[in-house]
């Protein structure tokens, strides 16, 4: 072959790879919008939370994020669908305590695995359940109400978001520390019938997450009596938490970004690090507060031992109060 030709052909394989690398080498994240999937409707707390991740994320990255709400099935639909994404960084999941604790240990068979089929990014931040009462029963406290349960076994009902909820197996953690108090359940489509259950005297109480039980607690129709987590809520700080009665009670609503399964680390690390400032922004601070949230930003080692921890413990209160879904 004459150098004439040789030379023509380097130049053509050249201007070959010259196209073919910018389309598979482009530097994350140029090649188009992110989307997070959230497994609940818009206007849930969890949307608010997933958008507000959104903005102040994709601020921080340079590129658009946009919130794809997939909602249903207690969470398994858009977590299904999240974790046969493209491992590319551009399909991301806001995974909570309902998709990432509560449901492994109450599904006997899930469409995905929460450890396996997800890379963790970090841990947003949580918020406190509240626990409220109907302001017509004589309770005031988380003494009075055990001490009304046993002294009127089964007249009691409590409202929960639907079964195996994280807020039925909050109450089912309540009655075996409680000493299994006979309480009635009351599943409803979502926290804010059962919030207005407990408003109306359908129900006697609750343990929403804060920004479901706040329409309660500013009526005269409700009344709050404790905190689920083991601090005091800082805009609740004379409401006593229920670990000041038991010790080592601790329910948060969490959230929290994961990846497909497969996603290269370096775009991880860099997700995580765009998380971690964007969680110390001012703005965004001000946003989840607003919502009932406290930032709690993580590395994705930390957040993953923390769901490895919570579907240890949420498993065992499923399996102790045999709450179970086919």
């Amino acid at each position: 072959m004459s150098f004439v030709k040789r030379a023509a052909l380097a130049l053509l394989a050249a201007a070959v790879a010259a196209i073919a690398v910018p389309a598979s080498a482009q530097p994350f994240p140029k090649k188009g919008v992110i989307k997070i999937i959230v497994p609940q409707a818009v206007g849930s707390a969890t949307d608010t939370i997933g958008r507000a991740l959104a903005t102040h994320i994709g601020a921080e990255i340079g590129q658009q994020i946009i919130v794809d709400n997939r909602p249903g099935a207690g969470g398994l639909l858009g977590s299904e669908l999240a974790a046969k994404a493209q491992p590319d960084g551009y399909t991301l999941f806001l995974a909570n305590i309902s998709t990432h604790g509560v449901n492994p240990g109450l599904y006997p068979k899930l469409p995905y695995d929460p450890i396996k089929d997800f890379a963790p990014i970090g841990l947003a931040g949580g918020t406190s359940n509240i626990l409220i009462v109907n302001a017509e029963l004589p309770i005031k406290s988380v003494k009075e109400l055990i001490d009304h349960a046993k002294a009127k076994p089964g007249t009691l009902r409590y409202a929960s978001p639907g079964q195996g909820s994280s807020q039925h197996l909050a109450v089912e953690l309540f009655r075996t520390l409680a000493g299994g108090i006979d309480v009635m359940h009351l599943p409803y489509r979502g926290s804010g019938p059962g919030v207005i259950a407990v408003m109306g005297g359908e129900a006697s109480f609750m343990m929403p997450a804060t920004p479901s039980a706040l329409p309660a607690i500013k009526s005269s129709k409700g009344r709050a009596i404790a905190v689920s987590s083991v601090k005091r809520h800082p805009d609740f700080p004379d409401l006593p938490t229920i670990a000041e009665t038991f010790a080592g009670f601790d329910v948060t609503s969490w959230y929290g970004l994961s990846a497909p399964a497969g996603t290269p680390q370096p775009i991880l690390d860099e997700l995580s690090a765009a998380m971690r400032k964007a969680l110390s922004n001012p703005a965004a601070i001000k946003v989840l507060l607003t919502a009932g949230m406290e930032p709690t930003p993580s590395t994705p080692a930390e957040f993953g031992a923390f769901i490895k921890a919570e579907i240890d413990k949420w498993t065992k209160v499923a399996r102790a109060a045999n709450v179970k879904i086919e």
